[in-house]
């Protein structure tokens, strides 16, 4: 098949390139950084350079695919640490740029990478984005297919506890506590994405993804016993002082209210509601395993 995907090579995008490409596919990344294009060529894929913005690009490069893999990031907004972007208005945009290329190239199937909290319009903090997203594609005529695929939290955004853990000898967050959440690795993203481009496109399908689940205090010991600090405590502070904390190193406010209120939505379990009626089969990457990835990352901070 002719596959179509966006977002680079990030940590979902290099495993599902590299499987797609090794399963013989004609895959073609696209991103917006020339100096990725040797990295995906040397994957075995083609590179499309442009703006995810920029819909006559877009539908140019999806003319003939058969699968159009799409999905909208943080980073492709702007720099975190920028007070005047708007990641919110951005990411919509490049959501209506999608949905205008998939129209103007005729695409019927398409895979799209959501989240966790998508299905809320309130309450789910920065992930707004993926909700309006979602709802900007639900637009498209009823036979384009879309498997909307949801994972929980990445493990990979563990890997900012780091500074905290060596500067104050805890991981810090406004919630915590014994109360298990889902996990999800970014290899079984890549898996449940691949599944999902080689079965049949018959109806509109929402699948979410998840590796494992454990409290935070698992979280906690698990990490501390990899990295040689077995009493390793998850503390709890109040939503306005991690908001206070945030915009006090620059963060942009509007990513600094949204974590907050993202992270006060998992403490209530309000976040999972609709995980939990869907709960899918976990991956095959546990705590333990993420946990040696993290004993590394933080030897190397």
């Amino acid at each position: 098949m002719k596959i179509i995907l966006t977002g680079s090579i990030s940590n979902v995008g290099k495993p599902l390139t590299q499987g797609l490409v090794n399963s013989g596919h004609e895959v073609t990344v696209i991103s917006s950084k020339a100096e990725r294009r040797e990295e995906i060529e040397a994957l075995g894929a083609s590179a499309a350079i442009g703006e995810m913005e920029d819909g006559a690009f877009l539908a140019e490069i999806f003319e003939g695919a058969d699968v159009v893999y799409l999905m909208e990031t943080l980073d492709a907004a702007g720099d975190m640490f920028d007070r005047n972007v708007d990641f919110i208005g951005t990411i919509n945009r490049i959501g209506n740029s999608y949905k205008k290329a998939v129209e103007r190239a005729g695409i019927r199937n398409i895979v799209h990478l959501s989240s966790i909290g998508a299905h809320m319009n309130r309450g789910n903090g920065i992930l707004i984005f993926h909700h309006n997203v979602e709802n900007i594609l639900k637009e498209l005529p009823a036979d384009v297919i879309i498997k909307t695929v949801r994972p929980v939290g990445f493990y990979n955004n563990m890997l900012s506890f780091v500074r905290n853990i060596k500067s104050k000898g805890a991981i810090i967050s406004n919630y915590g506590g014994d109360q298990k959440e889902p996990w999800a690795s970014p290899k079984d993203i890549a898996v449940a994405i691949a599944d999902a481009i080689g079965t049949p496109f018959e109806n509109r399908t929402v699948t979410y993804v998840a590796s494992d689940e454990f409290s935070p205090n698992e979280a906690a010991k698990a990490l501390g016993e990899a990295i040689g600090k077995p009493d390793l405590q998850w503390s709890v502070i109040s939503d306005d002082q991690l908001r206070n904390t945030w915009l006090g190193i620059g963060f942009n406010p509007q990513i600094a209210d949204g974590f907050v209120e993202m992270q006060h939505s998992q403490g209530t379990g309000e976040l999972y509601e609709d995980y939990y009626r869907n709960k899918p089969r976990l991956g095959k990457v546990k705590l333990e395993d993420f946990a040696k990835d993290f004993a590394a990352a933080y030897k190397q901070e």
